[in-house]
């Protein structure tokens, strides 16, 4: 069995985004060489979020509202880890939309149903942040 390792790094304008980061891994199974397997994706920081879904606009939009009604940015005071950064609903928002994805590899391509695209999520941007991307197979 062989392994690939790959780090994508990002550095958003804003406090929050969705960034479809689809091609960036299609390209890492490519430089991998691995046809038959499994690709790890996961956030390196518990600020960020990596999950699959639809690459449409209202449904980011939609995500931002829903994720606010959930765990709103202000007021800061709310919440009791908020001190020497005021980031908590980051780390409630990334809870809510989980650590990492794992998807199958078939004859060198990620298997995806029709619409299945991976998405970065970040929560407390404006800093530098990685992915971890791992491939695993033969």
């Amino acid at each position: 069995m062989k392994s690939y390792r790959r780090e994508l790094l990002f550095h958003t304008k804003t406090r929050r985004a969705y960034i479809n980061i689809t091609p960036q891994v299609a390209e890492a199974v490519r430089e991998s060489g691995i046809k038959e397997g499994l690709v790890l994706v996961n956030a390196m920081h518990i600020t960020a979020s990596v999950f699959i879904n639809d690459d449409e606009s209202g449904l980011h939009r939609d995500y931002e509202r829903w994720l606010e009604r959930l765990a709103p940015e202000k007021p800061h005071e709310q919440y009791d880890h908020n001190g020497f950064e005021d980031n908590a609903d980051a780390h409630l928002k990334r809870s809510v939309m989980g650590r990492e994805v794992v998807c199958a590899l078939t004859d060198g391509r990620l298997d995806f149903g029709t619409w299945e695209r991976i998405f970065y999520g970040e929560f407390d941007g404006m800093r530098d942040k990685r992915v971890l991307v791992k491939i695993i197979g033969e």
